[in-house]
């Protein structure tokens, strides 16, 4: 094991009997539990931790939470590959394996970073004015290579073996961060009576305390109340656990992490909806950084970073620290430096400081160097010396961190998530929460209190309001309170950089000074557009430390107020959230559950290859009839025409239609007339939106006077139940008229093929299914030994073909004792695959075909309608467009290519065509036809090309081919009829 670097001997809140080996870049190295990926790199004397988005700049840990811009590392290998993760907010685990990112070959030389050299040419906007080009086809070119160069980890491509869990939680009070205010809020809002939720990110209580020497009095103070907390019943503490959004309805949205190794059959993470009755934010606030050039060298931190790695960690980042402050806050981070044996010097642009802080830091010979601000930084990989301008010139200190601090931000994103713009406080130079909602409250420094003692104490009024806003009055104890006697950060705001070299605002995405004076020359003064044309804040930090340091510089430039100048607009999530977490178990058939039909079971052994079709799994072939499905849906089509076939058609939409004005509705809702079908016969119908475009097809059949059996397309069937239901509400509520699904009460299932009759008859010997009784498009509805039956004539294979709907629960009888009664007639089932190639020889229309764009002319179905009028979609479908003559319209193609074949999707040009474009027409269906002997499909075709006869030329771009196909009747098969009618 190697020794720790720069791990002090003793101190922290790590648990130094718990030694934990990991790994970085393949480097093993070694920290304690309670430390975070971050504070062990650290500890191992490891300050590169990445390159730079754009640039591939050398980047270090910048801060200590889920604001860091720089340390984002991979974890995990193959499914579990997670990438773009703070290691600031990774608690360490045994055999943690973490990757830097975005470079190559390797962290410490980055070929990639010869884009610095090319900087003045990757300004803000550059894609934009490079890659375009004169036509579109450059950018075409470029696009390849931008996307290659873009983003910064790579996730894993297998799929995740790891659990999920979605889970719902219910509190009076919900209460958002576990520092002193939220904890001070959780005890005041439970001794009232209320249930509370409270939340914290990290996975130790106690916030900004935490960076308080573990033995000072802060630590005594955080234990007491801990302990309190824990002996309440009505408390809940969800540590690891970030709240990302706040939705409606006081809800929300967290995340629980677990980063440790996970149990057999335990979650990964957690998302919880938490609903509450009224919330507390309590979130803290975000220390800013400061711009200078190179100020994003390995090395420099926020100097509250700096203070939690030394107090709760027990690091000391450095031996030569120089502080550069605008804000009497960094100097407790230079106090505590120099008194665990760093060198310490404090540039404060300011003047001198208060006499209590300069007597102080001349007591651990601190110096200060006042109105000095930083402008450059010398070091490559690490800082070296910090260049100071200073009152008396330029001056260079020799350093190896620097820790940066220009005042605090709080953390208002979670209060702006409902709309709720922030407020500016000008005496704060600060954002705060705007006016809450009802139910809403704020503590501590998310309130602009930024000392302990107003955070508790502000914590602990928030608490008690919202405990009463819940109906929960029991007066609680005083608060415990605690005076860490902290000087409240100062209201000055950095100068903006104009000096030379590449100054930072957004580290992660390599946004500069610079770049925001170009945007701003260039007319995007709106913080919107400036975020949008610089992509500053558009990384997984989203500007976290960044917005605040741009829109100052924007106000200068634009010479206005930060009111005046704005926020962007703060959206959930807060942080990244993975969608993983999102999903939880709702993944494969969990998030799409499929649909059995009642002959499943059946298929499954009998050696079936199920296919997930819209919602069902169906039989795709059988293995008896073929080794693969080209081989199987060939012999299953031969059955078929030469004997006959059963297929499982049971995933029709089934919609029952009755009441006294039944046949009006369907007048109106199909294309072609149904109310004069008489009592025991079947139509075929064609339903239209109300813009022209066919929306459906199916077989209605008359079963009395005053009800319909409706069936539908698979894949329509609940928007068709949807559609109907709509009409008799909206437009025709006058009708007298319901309609129920009874999709899943009828097991259905075709007999089809030249024998279909001679089996039924076997089957059913008491029934009369001669012509005479069945014609084609007839019905009856019998019992046969206990079952009720309802047989339907028709046929979409060209075949003579029977529908047979039975109650569910009796599906799989009726489906065996057909194939035993149709044994000797060589009946055999058969798959969708053959049932499409089927219909497409009938040049029956469907899916491919119907596909919201087509018109019933374009189809070949315009002779159903005639000069009918009143149903939906009839005005629209007669505009001028749709009687184009170059409108794609239905047609049959045969390859007349020996050795080729047709292909869906392939584009259709004339044989004089360039090809190029989007050509003719497009192939729709195919099929190979055992009857013709070749390949066949039909094709929607500009129409005054579409001429029999003619010559059409099929392309695939993907495959650069093109195949000879002759244009002929889409009815491949008996176009009189004479099979089906028999």
């Amino acid at each position: 094991m190697n020794e720790n670097r720069k791990r002090l001997p003793a101190g922290g809140r790590i648990d130094r009997t718990q030694p934990i080996d990991f790994s970085f870049d393949g480097r093993t190295l070694n920290g304690y539990r309670g430390d975070t990926l971050a504070s062990a790199l650290l500890a191992n004397g490891v300050t590169l931790t990445g390159r730079s988005f754009k640039y591939h700049r050398p980047r270090g840990i910048f801060s200590a939470g889920p604001e860091e811009p720089n340390a984002l590392v991979t974890l995990g290998a193959g499914g579990r590959r997670e990438p773009n993760l703070p290691a600031t907010t990774l608690k360490l685990a045994e055999g943690m394996a973490a990757e830097s990112q975005n470079r190559w070959p390797s962290l410490g030389f980055d070929l990639q970073s010869i884009n610095g050299l090319f900087a003045p040419f990757l300004s803000a906007g550059f894609y934009y004015k490079t890659f375009m080009g004169p036509t579109r086809r450059a950018w075409m070119f470029y696009e390849h290579f931008i996307r290659r160069a873009a983003g910064l980890g790579r996730a894993g491509i297998e799929p995740d073996p790891d659990r999920y869990e979605v889970r719902h939680l219910f509190a009076d009070v919900a209460i958002v961060g576990g520092g002193p205010a939220g904890l001070s809020a959780a005890r005041a809002a439970a001794m009232a009576g209320a249930n509370i939720a409270l939340v914290e990110q990290d996975f130790l209580l106690g916030g900004q305390l935490l960076s308080e020497r573990s033995e000072d009095e802060a630590a005594a103070w955080l234990k007491a109340i801990e302990t309190e907390l824990a002996g309440l019943p009505n408390v809940t503490v969800l540590r690891k656990t970030m709240a990302f959004g706040t939705y409606d309805g006081n809800t929300l949205g967290l995340i629980e992490r677990n980063d440790d190794p996970v149990a057999e059959g335990a979650a990964r993470q957690v998302f919880t909806m938490l609903r509450a009755r009224s919330i507390v934010f309590a979130a803290g606030a975000i220390e800013r950084p400061l711009v200078f050039a190179n100020n994003d060298r390995p090395g420099v931190m926020l100097a509250s970073a700096a203070r939690t790695y030394l107090n709760r960690f027990a690091v000391l980042p450095g031996r030569r620290i120089l502080v550069a402050t605008t804000n009497d806050g960094a100097y407790r981070a230079a106090f505590d430096l120099a008194a665990a044996g760093a060198d310490v010097t404090v540039a404060d642009q300011r003047g001198d400081p208060p006499a209590a802080l300069a007597a102080e830091a001349k007591r651990l010979n601190i110096a200060i160097r006042s109105g000095t601000p930083i402008v450059d930084l010398r070091g490559g990989h690490a800082v070296k010396a910090a260049k100071l301008a200073g009152p008396g010139g330029n001056s260079e200190v020799a350093c190896d961190i620097v820790c940066v601090s220009g005042g605090w931000s709080p953390t208002v994103h979670l209060t702006a998530h409902l709309g709720v713009k922030p407020a500016y406080r000008d005496d704060m130079d600060c954002f705060i929460p705007g006016s809450f909602p009802a139910g809403h409250f704020g503590a501590g420094s998310i309130m602009g209190r930024f000392s302990t003692f107003d955070a508790i104490d502000g914590g602990h009024r928030a608490g008690i309001e919202a405990a009463a806003f819940c109906g929960k009055s029991a007066a609680p104890a005083a608060p415990v309170r605690l005076d860490l006697r902290e000087t409240v950060a100062n209201a000055f705001r950095a100068i903006p950089f104009s000096g030379r070299g590449k100054a930072f605002v957004d580290f992660q995405m390599d946004v500069t000074a610079k770049d925001i004076e170009l945007a701003y020359r260039e007319g995007y003064e709106s913080v919107e557009h400036l975020k949008r044309y610089t992509t500053l804040g558009m990384g997984t930090d989203q500007g976290k430390t960044s917005n605040f340091a741009a829109l100052s510089a924007m106000a200068v430039l634009r010479q206005a107020t930060i009111p005046q100048t704005g926020t962007t607009t703060f959206r959930p999530p807060y942080a990244p959230v993975a969608i993983g977490a999102l999903a939880g178990r709702a993944v494969g058939h969990h998030f799409k559950p499929f649909r059995r039909t009642p002959m499943h079971d059946w298929h499954l052994a009998n050696d079936a290859e199920m296919l997930e079709v819209g919602l069902w799994m169906r039989p795709y072939f059988y293995r008896s009839a073929g080794r693969d499905v080209n081989e199987a849906y060939v012999a299953e089509m031969r059955i078929v025409r030469e004997a006959a076939g059963l297929m499982d058609i049971s995933t029709l939409g089934k919609i029952d239609v009755q009441g006294p004005d039944a046949a009006i509705f369907l007048d109106r809702v199909y294309a072609n007339g149904f109310a004069k079908l008489p009592v025991g016969r079947a139509r075929y119908g064609v339903m239209l939106r109300d813009d022209g475009i066919v929306f459906d097809d199916g077989t209605t059949t008359r079963l009395e006077e005053n009800r319909f059996f409706m069936t539908t397309s698979t894949a329509k069937a609940a928007d068709v139940l949807s559609r109907l239901e709509f009409l008799l509400d909206t437009a025709w509520p006058d009708l007298r008229v319901a309609v129920t699904s009874v999709s899943d009460e009828w097991a259905a299932m075709s007999v089809a093929g030249p024998r279909s009759h001679d089996i039924l008859a076997a089957a059913f010997p008491k029934l009369d299914i001669s012509n005479d009784a069945l014609p084609h498009m007839c019905f009856i509805e019998a019992e046969f030994e206990g079952p009720a039956l309802r047989i339907i004539r028709l046929s979409y294979s060209g075949e003579r073909a029977y529908e047979i709907y039975v109650g569910a629960s009796n599906g799989e009888q009726i489906w065996s004792r057909l194939l035993e009664a149709g044994a000797p007639f060589g009946l055999k089932p058969y798959g969708v695959e053959a049932l499409g190639a089927l219909r497409v020889e009938k040049g029956h229309v469907a899916g491919p075909e119907i596909d919201g764009r087509t018109t019933l002319d374009d189809l070949g179905l315009g002779r159903m309608v005639g000069k009918r009028a009143g149903f939906v979609g009839d005005v629209l479908r007669r505009r001028t467009a749709f009687g184009a003559p170059d409108r794609q319209r239905l047609v049959g193609l045969e390859c007349i290519e020996d050795g080729k074949r047709l292909r869906g999707g392939a584009i259709l040009f004339m044989p004089d065509d360039t090809i190029a474009g989007h050509g003719r027409g497009r192939i729709t269906s195919v099929t190979f036809s055992p009857e013709l002997g070749r390949y066949v499909g039909l094709a929607l075709l500009a129409g005054d090309a579409a001429v029999e006869g003619r010559e059409v030329l099929a392309a695939y771009p993907m495959k650069a081919e093109t195949v000879r196909a002759r244009i002929v009747s889409p009815v491949f098969l008996d176009p009189k009829g004479e099979r089906l009618h028999g």
